[in-house]
Formats: C-alpha cells, structure tokens, sequence
C-alpha cells in the first residue's frame, strides 16, 4: 500500500491542469496481467471499523487551558470544552454508528478474480472491474470497480478478493441471472490500472482513472485493516 497512498497524496496535491510535478508515465502497450478465473456469490461479513477515522478536533480558546488546568483542578463532573464543538459531536456520533455496526455482519457480495503477473516487476496495485453482460461481445449492462492493494511477484498467481453490498440484481436485463450457471459470456472481469513496485504504470487505453476520481478519494480516505480490495 506504500505507492498507493504516494500516488494519491501527490494525485490529490496537484490541481487539474497545473503543471511543475511530473506525474509517472503510463503505457498501455500489452496486458501485463491475465485473468485465470473469476466468480461471484453471495456473502456476508464483518465490516471492519477504523479507529483513526474521526475528525480532528476543533481548535478553540479554550483547549489552551483545559489541559493545563485539568490536573490542578479536577473537579468532579468537569467537561471537555471539545466535546460541545461541532467535530467534536460529529465524532461521538460517528463511533456510536461505527460501534453499533461492528458486531453485526452485512450482507453482501463476493467478487473474486485470479490473476497472473506476466511481466518481470512485482506488482502494488491493481485496478479492476467485473463485468455483467447479456453476451460475451455485447457491452457490459453492470460494472463493480475495485481497488486492490496486493503484492504479487513476477510470474507469480493472486486472487483478488473484493466485496461490496451491491449486487447483480441491479442489472436491468433479467438474462445474466439466467445464465449464471451456464453462460461464460455473460461475466467477465477486466482489468484497468496496474500500478508496478519501480513506480511504472499500466494503464488500459480505453479507461478514464476520471471516471473513478470520488470512489478512489474515498477508498484511500481511512487506513486500510487486513481488507485486500475497496470498492470504487
């Protein structure tokens, strides 16, 4: 995840269109990963809870007494003047949802797909998108995009595990959940961004990384747990 969050600090500090920071070049040439299999199903888990995602509290007058003040006069019942502000409200309610879903597992979806690193660097990141379709040439009726920060070695296999609560059933043609069982036309998994140790990119000619913009800023949003992939 190391060039992930680099990428995204230097993505994000630099304003659409200015120059004076050059960005890592990106090829499109080849397919530096192979897809072996892929599957989807049903699934229900655990979403983990960051404990680092709270906002920061308010700076006021007051903090700059409380705390020397706390110790010489520990009166009983006595406040943090932070919990009254906005952030500070804000954040107390945060971990009263956060803490209320942390038992409870969500249902969902798995999307699971293998993959080949077929060139001689090790990979960081992976961009990918499973694909619902009526046939294997028609345009894709759905799309779940994933961000995916994994180490895979050159030569190397990995199954890319990502979960989300949106389902197939969103398609509007009922005919891939027909073929579900018997159709390998209907789905397909693609991918769109390879991010590579050395700091080089591929990149897939016809993907837009502006289509994802707002899914990837709140993918990398939060620190990461033991999660592979986000949804974008």
């Amino acid at each position: 995840m190391k060039s992930l969050l680099s990428f995204a600090l230097l993505f994000m500090a630099i304003p659409p269109g200015q120059s004076g920071v050059v960005a890592p070049a990106i090829s499109s040439e080849g397919l530096p990963v192979t897809v072996l299999s892929i599957k989807w199903f049903k699934d229900r888990q655990t979403i983990e809870q960051s404990s680092n995602n709270s906002p920061a509290a308010a700076m006021i007058p007051q903090n700059k007494n409380f705390e020397r003040n706390r110790r010489a006069n520990n009166s009983p019942g006595e406040r943090d003047p932070n919990l009254d502000t906005i952030d500070g409200r804000s954040a107390a309610l945060e971990k009263a949802v956060q803490e209320s879903r942390a038992a409870k597992p969500v249902d969902g979806f798995a999307y699971r797909v293998k993959v080949h690193n077929a060139t001689a660097k090790p990979i960081e990141v992976i961009f990918w998108e499973y694909q619902f379709k009526e046939s294997a040439t028609a345009a894709p009726l759905l799309r779940r995009q994933f961000l995916c920060g994994v180490a895979v070695k050159s030569g190397k296999d990995k199954e890319l595990q990502a979960f989300s609560l949106s389902g197939p059933q969103d398609v509007v043609s009922v005919n891939i959940l027909a073929q579900k069982s018997g159709s390998t036309g209907a789905e397909e998994a693609v991918i769109n961004r390879v991010e590579f140790a050395d700091g080089s990119i591929w990149q897939r000619k016809d993907w837009n990384f502006g289509e994802v913009r707002l899914g990837y800023a709140r993918a990398i949003a939060t620190p990461w747990g033991t999660e592979m992939c986000r949804g974008l």
